[in-house]
């Protein structure tokens, strides 16, 4: 089994609906994408809008990651830098995979797809990300091509008394 990478899929409210649930899903079971668990749909919908109104705007891309069954199973979201001296690199938002498929090689998958994605942009020499500390996840997007190139401790403050590394990660495309 495999997922169906599309970037730029047509935004219908089965999709709008599917990205919703994924993200509650991944912020309930504990994924670093700017929630902090329990968060319910209601909490997460107005950041989904703000993505969609990007989106609208052309500064944010959409790539997601369809299941056999059609339903959405991961996503990132592209923004593109409008300053004239940053254009050749992108940032990637909101990397996530449902949690039942965890541990299935998904997540390499979706990072090697937003690669591709990223290689048919224009101008695109690179991919920034920033990742939460204390998870991990430095260590798995470093086994995926990205190096590690700044952090900024304790400036993510997920409850009190626990704060995290604000690490940012560069992958070059060229």
């Amino acid at each position: 089994m495999s997922l169906t990478f599309t970037l730029d899929p047509a935004v219908t409210p089965a999709l709008r609906d599917g990205v919703l649930d994924l993200w509650t899903d991944v912020s309930n079971a504990g994924g670093a994408v700017g929630f902090v668990p329990p968060v319910t749909r209601e909490a997460v919908r107005p950041e989904l809008v703000r993505h969609l109104a990007g989106m609208a705007e052309g500064r944010t891309r959409l790539l997601t990651g369809l299941d056999e069954d059609g339903s959405v199973a991961a996503t990132a979201f592209f923004g593109l830098n409008t300053h004239r001296l940053m254009t050749h690199w992108v940032w990637l938002y909101t990397v996530m995979v449902h949690p039942r498929h965890q541990g299935k090689g998904y997540g390499r998958d979706l990072l090697a797809a937003a690669a591709d994605a990223a290689r048919r942009l224009e101008g695109v020499e690179a991919i920034r990300l920033t990742c939460r500390g204390g998870l991990g996840l430095e260590h798995f997007y470093g086994s995926c091509g990205y190096k590690e190139v700044g952090r900024v401790p304790g400036a993510i403050r997920v409850a009190p008394d626990d704060d995290r590394d604000d690490i940012t990660m560069l992958q070059p495309l060229t």
